[in-house]
């Protein structure tokens, strides 16, 4: 060969190469496509259109099918791989090698049918790369059987030099499925540009529970910052930030995606679905991206949490995982009553009264609530009496000083107050106390897988509403009517009139608030015919021991003997405070002379 022919391969094979290196995408046009083809996605979600057809329609649009390395397999009848412990039964297809059945062997949906968390029609979950110019989505790509066991399923997709290993591990008694993704000799098959894959799972959530409504506003999606606190999405996000887990979250049960180092640039979406009649409730999709590197072998290690939205199940976990955090126990304050008294309080009475009625057991938890807050009633209850021996001597001040002189009058009472040692506080205080665990019990029990399917007296199922009546839709009301809602109600009502009794004549009523107080019983049987049988329930037999306590009370304690004491007070030299006596000090050092006080 000359050396004008060998300067000429030389030259042609620059040519080449360069034009297939400027034929590659950039990583700005294969971001661009990504972000169009989670645009297609989340438009499709949307637009409610089947989960089943996203990927086609992704592929179709771009161009960029992976019919080469599918066009024969598609054809296969996919076979699903089965994986079983006392709590799952996990079907895995090897079409896409993904996930094609979740059920929960011990719990039945609210109409007693297998619970089925995931299943084929209804959830999507591959990995997503560009290789020869070309967009593959393992979703549409045959997986072959590499090894199987009891407890262990390998599954391979090959390429001409590589491939991608799925592994799924499922232990004995236990929700969570462990799973790892293994890159073999990729770096020859992905586009060298590549600096991360691309892992897509998508869902719609069916309904378990007869309260589509009620169980609808409990179905959310919630990511746990890596290291940082659990955050709720109602809408399509971007997640800077590392990401340790993703959950598909519904009332009771919950479908969790855990990664051990954490998800970066994830893209989270969450679309409600209206149609009453869909047996479907929300729509789910999020895509992470998974760190590649050009070498031989990449594992990533993760795992799924398949099961129920249980405190005690969620917290064995790990509490450095945080899944309890899953359940909506309150903010704050309300959180830590719940998490501290209730629910040690709930499993205390549960295992070791070995009760089987949890109505029984909603009462024994109510009687301790309330023989806890007991000396915070009684004290409320004294305060009011207090009240009630002093009204006769603050109408006087009021008859003495007229309303146009009301920082006088307000003073005079004021004085009086101080004299006698009375906090007209001192009944609302207590009653202060008391409301957090009125609305911990109102995140408590509706989260109270406990209770699901649980019957007591009428009520079938005490985790949603007892009906004893059909009527025609109210709204914001319901079609039906909760007998232990109206008991509520009315006891709420008997309360609510025995208390304006009490405190009539003791303090005179600001003008409308009578009727606020009366109109308080109707508000609650509006909001909470729909709600948890349990909850209403608590709340009917806790206002009910109130009436009970304030009628034992009121026969114990004697308004004369109350009056009494409050005079021989008034008789005593007031003691001055530690802050009042430094001050008379400091003054009397500085030469001032303190007043005399009148008597």
């Amino acid at each position: 060969m000359g050396k004008s022919q060998s300067i000429g391969f030389i030259l042609i094979a620059i040519i080449f190469f360069a034009y297939i290196i400027y034929m590659q995408p950039s990583k700005k046009e294969m971001e661009a496509i990504e972000r169009q083809r989670d645009s297609i996605r989340l438009e499709k979600l949307k637009n409610k259109e089947p989960l089943e057809e996203i990927s086609k329609d992704i592929d179709d649009n771009q161009n960029i099918s992976s019919e080469n390395f599918v066009k024969e397999e598609i054809e296969n009848k996919a076979e699903i791989l089965t994986l079983e412990n006392e709590f799952l039964k996990l079907g895995i297809s090897t079409i896409g090698g993904k996930l094609s059945l979740v059920e929960l062997k011990k719990f039945k949906t609210h109409d007693k049918n297998p619970l089925i968390l995931l299943d084929e029609q209804n959830s999507q979950f591959g990995l997503s790369f560009f290789a020869n110019n070309q967009g593959i989505n393992t979703e549409n790509l045959l997986f072959t059987k590499e090894q199987i066991d009891e407890k262990t399923i390998r599954l391979k997709k090959h390429f001409d030099q590589g491939y991608i290993e799925y592994l799924y591990h499922l232990p004995n008694e236990s929700y969570m499925l462990e799973f790892s993704i293994n890159l073999v000799n990729m770096d020859k098959v992905i586009s060298q540009n590549t600096r991360a894959i691309n892992l897509n799972w998508q869902t719609s959530l069916k309904g378990q529970e007869k309260g589509r409504s009620f169980e609808n506003q409990q179905t959310n999606l919630y990511i746990k910052h890596l290291d940082d606190d659990v955050d709720k999405i109602t809408k399509e996000k971007t997640i800077p930030t590392l990401v340790k887990w993703i959950g598909f979250k519904q009332q009771f049960f919950s479908a969790v995606l855990i990664s051990d180092k954490g998800f970066k640039g994830v893209l989270l979406n969450a679309e409600n679905i209206e149609d009453e009649n869909n047996p479907y409730l929300k729509n789910f999709y999020a895509k992470m991206s998974l760190p590649y590197r050009r070498n031989t072998q990449k594992l990533y290690e993760m795992s799924f949490y398949f099961g129920p939205n249980h405190f005690l199940t969620l917290r064995k976990y790990g509490k450095d995982i945080d899944l309890h955090r899953l359940i909506n126990l309150g903010w704050g304050i309300f959180g830590w009553i719940n998490r501290y008294l209730v629910i040690p309080i709930f499993n205390f009475l549960e295992n070791n009264i070995s009760l089987t009625n949890y109505g029984v057991i909603i009462l024994l938890l109510t009687i301790i609530i309330k023989i806890i807050l007991f000396p915070l009633t009684y004290k409320s209850y004294v305060s009011q009496a207090k009240m009630r021996a002093l009204k006769p001597q603050i109408d006087k001040i009021n008859e003495r000083i007229p309303k146009e002189k009301m920082m006088e009058r307000q003073k005079a009472t004021m004085d009086l107050y101080k004299k006698t040692g009375v906090s007209p506080m001192g009944g609302c205080l207590p009653l202060f106390i008391q409301f957090p665990i009125l609305i911990a019990m109102f995140r408590f029990f509706p989260a109270s897988i406990e209770l699901r399917q649980k019957s007591f007296l009428w009520a079938e199922d005490l985790s949603t509403y007892d009906s004893i009546a059909s009527i025609p839709e109210i709204p914001f009301f319901g079609d039906h009517i909760s007998l232990f809602c109206l008991l509520m109600a009315v006891t709420n009502f008997i309360y609510t009139h025995f208390n304006m009794k009490l405190t009539a004549s003791s303090s005179p009523q600001m003008p409308g608030m009578k009727l606020m107080m009366y109109m308080m019983p109707i508000m609650l049987l509006v909001w909470f015919n729909n709600y948890s049988s349990g909850l209403s329930y608590y709340y009917f037999i806790s206002t009910l021991i109130t009436v009970l306590q304030t009628l034992i009370i009121r026969k114990t304690i004697d308004d004369k003997k109350v009056l009494a004491k409050i005079e021989a007070r008034k008789k005593k030299p007031m003691k001055k405070s530690r802050f009042q006596e430094r001050l008379e000090k400091m003054a009397k050092e500085r030469g001032y002379k303190t007043p005399k006080r009148k008597k």
